[in-house]
């Protein structure tokens, strides 16, 4: 069973709550009656009346059993208004209803306030207005200043291993992260992974240099997030600098690590050094390896805030809503959890 199928099993039936802020799109209807018809979360749908009712007639299916929300008109916008405010220094109760009845605000603070489980949105904006919205309203992980995104990786046939699962990141949000942004979605990913993947995160940060094997200030970048990631997470399975084939092929890590590595050789989160080589690096497996690629996922919220791409499928939506709203199981991962860190659209 794949990580979609295995996470379908585990949601469906708990009466999760996510809300899609986009009724607009025909693609959210049409993905919200597939998670309320099959039982694996309980949508809540945001838009005007009119949008709604559009996008219904182009989806083909109506949203019969499902809660629908004008963000302008809800009864909440005045509370939700008083607690932004609240978050926010300096922003008054009047500026703050301003700011919340627009669908992704308002989605981030039905989370934030515990009315959803989780937000998923994106299909109809860019990737940095859900992040902001998502900063402004849940925030980050304590300890966390970096938001970041990762993709997951599944790869069909990998050395002889079926449908092998990798975190990527970051991929979708950081351009040319420095050491500390670097160490930040190191950190994230590994949470990442430890809920998602049936075995313990092995955090490889890569370059184009193995173990000093060439110098450069992104080398250096690199080697410099690795201690910063270690000083702060000191059990976790993490090291580098890695080239990719000596972090993920046990045959070359053996040639080329000398020194004892839990990460050589096995890695499962493969960390790239910038947005170039991450977005190339999941775009290149994704079709030369025939690689089912989901994502991207954003990480480093204090709750559940996702990103889709604008070309996302019914079936991407759904599938990222079952991942997002997996994690929220306290028994996401079978085998061990990672650790309790504080931790372009394609």
């Amino acid at each position: 069973m794949d990580i979609v199928s295995s996470f379908t099993e585990r949601v469906r039936g708990k009466n999760l709550s996510v809300v899609l802020p986009e009724g607009r799109d025909e693609r959210i209807i049409q993905a919200a009656r597939i998670l309320l018809d099959e039982a694996i979360a309980r949508p809540i749908v945001l838009g005007r009346p009119e949008q709604i009712a559009a996008a219904i007639k182009k989806a083909g299916v109506g949203l019969d059993g499902i809660q629908t929300i004008d963000p302008k008109t809800s009864e909440k916008a005045d509370i939700y208004a008083e607690q932004y405010s609240r978050r926010r220094d300096g922003v008054s109760v009047t500026v703050a209803k301003r700011i919340v009845v627009k669908p992704l605000f308002y989605a981030g603070m039905m989370v934030a306030c515990g009315d959803a489980g989780a937000s998923v949105g994106g299909v109809a904006g860019p990737t940095t207005t859900v992040i902001q919205a998502g900063i402004l309203t849940v925030g980050l992980v304590p300890g966390m200043k970096t938001p970041s995104s990762y993709f997951l990786m599944t790869i069909p046939d990998f050395l002889g291993e079926k449908d092998r699962a990798f975190i990527y990141a970051d991929c979708a949000v950081n351009i040319d992260p420095d050491a500390e942004q670097l160490a930040d979605i190191a950190l994230a990913s590994a949470r990442s992974a430890g809920k998602l993947l049936c075995e313990r995160p092995r955090v490889a940060m890569l370059s184009f240099s193995t173990k000093g094997s060439a110098s450069a200030p992104s080398v250096e970048k690199v080697r410099q997030a690795l201690e910063i990631a270690r000083a702060r997470e000191p059990e976790l399975a993490i090291d580098g600098e890695f080239q990719l084939d000596s972090a993920i092929v046990p045959a070359v890590a053996a040639k080329k690590v000398k020194d004892h590595s839990e990460v050589a050789g096995r890695a499962n989160v493969i960390i790239f050094p910038d947005l170039n080589s991450g977005n190339i690096a999941y775009k290149l497996t994704q079709y030369a390896a025939r690689a089912q690629a989901i994502g991207p996922f954003l990480q480093g919220f204090a709750k559940p805030i996702a990103d889709l791409s604008r070309g996302a499928s019914v079936s991407d939506i759904v599938a990222t809503v079952v991942l997002t709203l997996g994690q929220l199981l306290e028994d996401a991962s079978p085998n061990q959890k990672g650790p309790e860190l504080q931790t372009v659209k394609g």
